[in-house]
């Protein structure tokens, strides 16, 4: 048995919920004859009817962090402690028959920007149950530099994410919008995005997509953020996005911490030219494929909105660019490799 930690299908799909669909949609039914069975709490899933192949057993009583600590622990050891694949968060710490993913370290280098106990006990745990897995797998080289620097450890895996392969280009005409997408958490930037958009004599509106997570802090949106060109959408579902994706003219991620940072991807896919922040992974992921900003710099952000908004020929040649970009990462091809490294602890 290969039990995966499938409490990710509790949550509301953001990055981290999207990479662990998307790997186990292409999963095999069985590793080495070992049969794949994803392990979640009791209650509502969702996004479970993308891995009806595999099978999904519900067990025991808690929620959250406590189910992980007490119920799946109880799970595994009932079960002669198989292997566990866990894509994200801490996961039950101590258990030792494990592989455990880490996406970034935002919480070690951000902690006012989460709640306190969400930080507290990332910087405690994560460490400890990094330290206790057989492989720690990551979704880019530089966060796999970032974990072999604050932890010594060296098991460190690179599988990288990708797009989903609904976004494409539907050939939609473009508007006068200047489309962001991500959670709304502090590092992402949002604050800055908006004072760079105020300071352009456009035309173009500026959408924000995106709604808060409970572990992020409390977030300050100012009353210049409340304008009829600035419009904050909340959450949306793919279809919804993709559309909005193929509505822009202009795609920013001007985030100042990134473990690999999806979105851009995406917008790539829907044929949308993208500025990008140039701190921590995206130069890794973007290469030249992006126009890219200071993102703790107002004036580098408004500086590159105002020049892709003028300048046609840019957008055009950013847009090639991207296409070429999204063909580097497949989520068939990130599987396969996870599989291979399963395949070696088993």
């Amino acid at each position: 048995m290969i039990v995966i930690n499938a409490r990710f299908l509790t949550q509301k799909i953001t990055g981290v919920q999207r990479y662990a669909i998307e790997i186990c949609k292409r999963f095999p039914e069985s590793i080495k004859e070992k049969r794949i069975i994803l392990v979640a709490p009791k209650g509502e899933l969702i996004n479970k009817e993308e891995l009806n192949f595999l099978k999904i057993h519900q067990f025991g009583n808690f929620k959250g962090h406590l189910w992980e600590q007490i119920d799946l622990v109880n799970f595994l050891k009932n079960n002669n402690n198989p292997i566990l694949i866990n894509f994200g968060g801490v996961g039950p710490v101590y258990y030792k028959n494990k592989i455990t993913y880490i996406h970034d370290l935002a919480f070690k280098y951000y902690p006012k920007n989460f709640s306190y106990l969400f930080q507290k006990a990332y910087n405690i745990f994560v460490p400890i149950s990094a330290r206790n897995a057989l492989r720690v797998i990551t979704v880019s080289n530089y966060v796999k530099k970032d974990i072999e620097s604050h932890f010594n450890i060296k098991n460190i895996e690179v599988v990288y994410c990708a797009k989903g392969t609904h976004f494409k280009n539907l050939s939609l005409d473009r508007e006068k919008i200047i489309l962001a997408v991500s959670s709304l958490d502090p590092r992402k930037n949002f604050n800055r995005i908006i004072n760079a958009y105020q300071q352009l004599d456009s035309e173009y509106k500026l959408y924000f997509v995106g709604a808060k997570a409970k572990s992020f802090s409390k977030i300050n949106i100012t009353k210049e953020s409340i304008n009829e060109n600035i419009i904050f959408t909340g959450y949306l579902s793919d279809d919804d996005l993709k559309e909005l994706y193929n509505r822009a003219s202009i795609f920013v991620y001007a985030s100042l911490f990134e473990g690999f940072g999806i979105p851009p991807l995406e917008a790539q896919a829907c044929g949308c030219p993208c500025i990008v922040s140039n701190k921590t992974s995206l130069p890794e992921v973007y290469l030249d494929s992006v126009e890219y900003c200071e993102p703790e710099s107002i004036e580098s952000i408004k500086n590159k909105l105002e020049f892709l908004i003028k300048n046609k020929e840019k957008r055009e040649e950013l847009v090639k660019k991207g296409y070429k970009n999204i063909a580097r990462f497949s989520w068939d091809t990130s599987a396969k490799k996870l599989i291979s490294i399963i395949s070696l602890e088993i």
